[in-house]
């Protein structure tokens, strides 16, 4: 099922997520449907609090050529455990802010370790688009979108066009 995605500015996207406790039939339908919401917006991550719950849940495939498989993430409770002294800019973008990119500069490789829907913990380590997709969504559950990286006027300027944005959802939906 397709869900909503939450929008710039809300409170709920700048929360901490809490860590998945019980891997249930509901958290993985949740995560189901947030595979779905990312693949139908299209993107190629979203995390839990840009659907509105604050669970520790993030899902990605940084495939993007139609010639390759497809390769869905679902990561509950996802963490950097090492990343590298090297960095890359990627110019980042986000579901819950259309429409809006800036450079974001991160470690160009991170080791992630996360719980899979299974309940196995798994380990990989990341670089490229990987990376920088996995970096972003664990910004989300700790509250921090990519806008956060940049420098108050640019980060002022974003909000302010996303206002006036949602302002304008408002209008044609009532």
């Amino acid at each position: 099922m397709k869900r909503p995605i939450i929008l710039h500015p809300d409170p709920r996207l700048k929360k901490l997520s809490e860590a998945v406790v019980e891997l249930s039939d509901d958290m993985r339908r949740l995560a189901d449907d947030m595979l779905e919401t990312m693949y139908a917006a299209p993107g190629i991550g979203l995390a839990a609090p840009q659907v509105g719950l604050l669970h520790r849940l993030i899902v990605l495939d940084c495939v993007k050529k139609d010639d390759e498989k497809s390769r869905p993430l679902i990561m509950f409770n996802p963490e950097i455990v090492a990343s590298s002294d090297e960095i890359n800019v990627y110019e980042e973008g986000c579901l819950s802010i259309p429409e809006q990119f800036a450079d974001v500069t991160r470690p160009a490789e991170v080791q992630v370790r996360w719980m899979d829907r299974d309940g196995n913990e798994q380990s990989e380590g990341m670089d490229g688009l990987w990376a920088t997709c996995v970096q972003h969504e664990i910004d989300h559950l700790d509250g921090k979108l990519f806008i956060d990286y940049l420098k108050p006027l640019k980060r002022q300027m974003i909000t302010r066009k996303m206002v006036k944005m949602k302002r304008e959802i408002a209008r044609e939906s009532s």
